[in-house]
């Protein structure tokens, strides 16, 4: 049954995912905000969850997956809600599957390592002042997610590495340190070892 709710002052709903194209929203794909029901705003309000922002966990109970998020609006068609698209990714989520929603508090973030699926990413002149001004759009980051940031009409993927104190934080009103690994694409430079260099010089002197 969808919509469906737990008690004991939290709030537990199952919904049917869609990416927020279906509404027009695809701004929405440049952060961690969902739309969800107005149910669930009565539902959250009844349950004494009323503090901004309000912090979900999302769990695709199939694949064993889950990420957290947060809220938007409250203006989704009853019974479903409406994701960024990465995140369904991540999710492994199709369009009408199933998803469960549980209200969630997250400590503050002290620490998060993020890493590039690309090494252009790092080209950009200040790429960490382009993801401090990316991350003002999230209220959370989970360890093992890949974010989306898009900047000058190019799309960027990031992994989160790790994050401190916790698996999961929220990064709302916080000074979190962050810290780069190296990009997925990126190739060390090979260097010889001074024996086998001068091997190699001595060999192309002989042949010479």
């Amino acid at each position: 049954m969808f919509g469906r709710f737990g008690g004991g002052g939290a709030f537990v709903a199952q919904y049917r995912v869609y990416p927020v194209s279906f509404i027009d929203r695809p701004q929405l794909e440049n952060g961690d905000k969902v739309i969800l029901p107005p149910s669930a705003l009565d539902r959250l309000t009844r349950a004494g969850i009323d503090e901004f922002p309000m912090l979900f966990e999302i769990t695709n109970v199939k694949q064993k997956k889950k990420t957290h998020c947060g809220v938007l609006e409250f203006v989704a068609d009853e019974g479903v809600v409406y994701l960024p698209y990465w995140m369904m990714q991540n999710l492994l989520l199709a369009e009408g599957d199933v998803v469960k929603f549980q209200s969630a508090k997250l400590p503050k973030g002290s620490y998060v390592k993020l890493r590039p699926h690309t090494k252009d990413f790092m080209d950009i002149s200040n790429p960490k002042a382009v993801l401090e001004t990316t991350l003002r759009s999230y209220t959370c980051l989970t360890s093992g997610d890949s974010i989306l940031i898009s900047y000058n009409n190019k799309r960027y993927f990031i992994d989160i590495v790790d994050a401190k104190p916790a698996p999961a934080i929220s990064i709302v009103d916080t000074d979190c340190e962050v810290d780069f690994a190296p990009p997925l694409d990126y190739v060390e430079p090979a260097f010889e070892k001074p024996a086998e260099a001068r091997a190699a010089a001595a060999a192309a002197a002989a042949a010479a």
